[in-house]
């Protein structure tokens, strides 16, 4: 049935403020699969605490996170009906591995597909730190609402997608995620149970609890990161992606990277494209003291 548009956007969604340690900057490149690899000293900088610990450019997804906000009654929204459909990060420097941090999150524009079909949920979150209101990253975030169309909205999108080149990829990198990697990820914030109870997931029309979209996003900013970046967070600028399909804990996600910033990730075990339109932007020099 279509939202109820008049509750979604009267929906106060509270700001957070959040005391950032280090022990949760390392835990999050955990969550997202970085360490995978102990050998590795330069996946050491990002899950070792006790080095000169960096953050993952793709934690501004969860800093400030004002949580699983759509499960309200009050938002209008039908919470079993959310699915996570676009994302980009925008990250204006190195993110801070300690502190306090403001994130303030705000709808931007709700997008009416028409009756029987879906909508087009869009919000901006702003992360700042408290002390000076410096901002550090920006997030715009897609949600396809099932169902939810039909409301008398505009019917244009916001934003258009990257298309990917046609040749083949120069790069293929390939990262293994964990049967119990979603009840990880969940600890930073998102405890959406679609992502851990079995019966949420199947009401869903999944066969079982998902990959949180976010955990997706991450694990590809991993292997952009080493790719691209040279392990060298501060030099990433931006990142954006479509979310085609799920990933099934368990499953090792093979990310398809092009020289000028474009990338696909797809899951070995099925064949399946799991994200798609994909395009990272990296400084040219390192930000990074």
């Amino acid at each position: 049935m279509p939202i109820e548009i008049e509750k979604l956007l009267d929906y106060p969604i509270p700001a957070v403020r959040q005391t950032l340690t280090r022990n949760q900057t390392a835990f999050y490149a955990l969550s997202v699969g970085v360490g995978h690899d102990p050998l590795d000293e330069r996946q050491l900088d990002y899950v070792d605490f006790r080095r000169n610990l960096r953050a993952m450019p793709s934690m501004a997804l969860v800093l400030g996170h004002p949580g699983f906000w759509l499960a309200d009654p009050r938002s209008g929204v039908d919470p079993k009906c959310v699915v996570h459909g676009e994302q980009e990060i925008t990250v204006h420097g190195a993110l801070p591995v300690e502190g306090q941090i403001i994130g303030e999150t705000k709808i931007i524009g709700v997008v009416d597909k028409g009756p029987g079909q879906g909508a087009l949920l869009y919000t901006r979150k702003e992360v700042r730190n408290a002390e000076d209101g410096l901002l550090l990253a920006s997030t715009l975030n897609t949600i396809f609402l099932r169902g939810g169309g039909g409301f008398g909205g505009d019917s244009t999108p916001l934003r258009s997608s990257h298309q990917v080149p046609g040749s083949e990829p120069d790069f293929c990198v390939d990262m293994p995620t964990r049967p119990e990697q979603a009840l990880y990820y969940r600890i930073n914030g998102d405890d959406n149970p679609l992502h851990a109870d079995p019966s949420v997931a199947m009401a869903a029309g999944f066969s079982r609890p998902i990959l949180h979209g976010l955990c997706t996003f991450g694990t590809v900013c991993h292997a952009l990161l080493k790719t691209l970046g040279d392990y060298d967070a501060s030099r990433l600028r931006s990142m954006e992606l479509r979310f085609s399909a799920p990933v099934l804990p368990g499953e090792t996600i093979r990310s398809e990277i092009w020289r000028d910033g474009s990338f696909r990730a797809r899951v070995l075990e099925r064949d399946a494209v799991v994200v798609s339109n994909g395009l990272v932007t990296f400084a040219a020099t390192s930000t990074h003291d």
